[in-house]
């Protein structure tokens, strides 16, 4: 009926490492009836550290079985029966990739004895499987290897059965639970209230220490996600077991949501968020002149010490602002870089550019209009309201610019009527420019998504 496991493995990500050992108890719904143990050789090294906490070495696994080499006999254990494991999410995405990779589809319902404990034998301290054994009476005599830790999982589950008079294993096995996908530490109640709607959302470790800040259009199917595993990188099982509460801050729309995310990751630096730890990578619209002194242009990436006369935050951002500009000002898309093929303009073929790429229009003619272009970046963003979808019906957001400035955000009664700029800024809360939020803007002003732009 049950397959209780634990594994060993080389590290902590599924998609990049492998199993070390593993060991299966089988358990009937009253006692352990059967168990199967085995070292597995991972066809790679083993780190120190791992060595260090299972003493497992290469020198003990390099005469032991490949996986592949035992996958029908690892199934056959596993097979038609309910996988139960202490923080199952780990020992489970770890079988699925061996599995997947020699070709076994394999896909069962799971039990985890975090989770489980945590409703069953609420208030104490730790549910480490070390202190929880410990707490039941419960001796592992051989920590931190697959036989000793599965024994002793598949001891505490029998405890488990025994207590659970409230029908908990029963529910956390329908179909649509949702128990197993979650993060042992979290509350399914607390995910379960999360809304279905735009703003920022922050992971809380059990010191209640914000370890990650995240954005989505739709919280709850975002942070979803995160714990089904379709994100690789939220298949680390180090995050899942730190990630005690969620706690949400609703922003009505993507914009705000962007600048508010940007701004609480360096406010707080969470340790999980890396991406903005590091300079983002940044595109920019440059000026060169050539040699016959027509003012030229290319959409290139931001590097150190470069001076770009604007910046995105994305490639397709800024090449999409461009090509608007070259339409707008008659500019030549051969020399505004945006006709990468070699030969004849393009345009200058079809009749819409003045051939200034053939030499035909004067650089004193041409290099006035592509003045006005460059000119036209800053007018663009001069002192502007950026109005979206607020946060409750009856509300709007609100994001200010000021003479092309990053001001700040926030929120006013839909009946309310923005006229003037002193009028917008009496609405927000200043807040701190940076370059990631600059280009977030200028990205968004590309593509406005159904907001309404008021410029002053």
């Amino acid at each position: 009926m049950y397959a209780i496991v634990d594994i060993e493995t080389t590290g902590g990500h599924a998609a990049s490492h492998r199993i070390t050992e593993i060991a299966i108890y089988h358990h009937d719904g009253h006692k352990i009836t059967d168990h199967y143990r085995s070292l597995i050789n991972p066809g790679r090294s083993i780190p120190y550290f791992i060595t260090g906490l299972t003493g497992i070495n290469y020198e003990m696994v390099k005469e032991a079985p490949a996986f592949e080499s035992i996958a029908k006999e690892v199934f056959g254990w596993l097979d038609g029966r309910v996988f139960v494991a202490h923080n199952a999410h780990f020992d489970y995405s770890f079988l699925k990739k061996e599995f997947e990779d020699v070709g076994i589809a394999w896909n069962t319902k799971k039990l985890c004895t975090v989770r489980l404990s945590r409703k069953i034998i609420p208030g104490l301290h730790s549910y480490g499987l070390g202190r929880l054994a410990e707490s039941l009476g419960i001796k592992i005599p051989d920590r931190h290897r697959a036989g000793g830790d599965a024994l002793a999982t598949a001891k505490i589950f029998d405890t488990l059965l025994k207590r659970d008079n409230t029908g908990v294993i029963e529910k956390s096995l329908k179909r649509n639970s949702g128990e197993t996908i979650l993060p042992p530490n979290l509350p399914k109640e607390e995910f379960e209230a999360l809304p279905a709607r735009t703003g920022v959302y922050y992971f809380l470790d059990g010191h209640s220490q914000v370890i990650y800040v995240g954005k989505a259009i739709n919280i709850k199917k975002r942070i979803a996600g995160h714990f089904s595993g379709e994100a690789r990188e939220w298949n680390r099982s180090n995050i899942r077991n730190e990630i005690h509460h969620i706690t949400y801050e609703l922003t009505g729309n993507e914009l705000v949501a962007l600048i508010f995310e940007s701004q609480e990751i360096r406010r707080l630096w969470p340790k999980y968020n890396l991406a903005q730890k590091y300079k983002t990578e940044e595109w920019g619209i440059y000026d060169y002149e050539d040699r016959n002194g027509y003012l030229r242009f290319c959409v290139n990436s931001v590097s150190k010490g470069a001076r770009p006369l604007i910046t995105f935050s994305s490639k397709g951002d800024a090449w999409n602002f461009w090509w608007e500009k070259v339409k707008e000002f008659d500019l030549c898309p051969k020399l505004s870089g945006l006709q990468l093929a070699k030969g004849l303009c393009f345009s200058y073929q079809s009749g819409t550019c003045h051939g200034a790429c053939q030499g035909i229009e004067s650089v004193k003619k041409y290099n006035k209009r592509a003045q006005k272009a460059i000119d036209s970046f800053y007018e663009h963003g001069d002192s502007l309201a950026i109005i979206g979808q607020g946060r409750k019906a009856g509300e709007q957001s609100l994001v200010l610019m000021e003479n092309g400035n990053y001001l700040g955000f926030g929120f006013f009664d839909k009946h309310e009527h923005i006229t003037d700029f002193e009028t917008a800024r009496n609405y927000i809360k200043l807040g701190k420019e940076n370059h990631t939020v600059q280009n977030l803007v200028n990205s968004f002003l590309v593509n406005p998504k159904g907001a309404q732009v008021v410029v002053f």
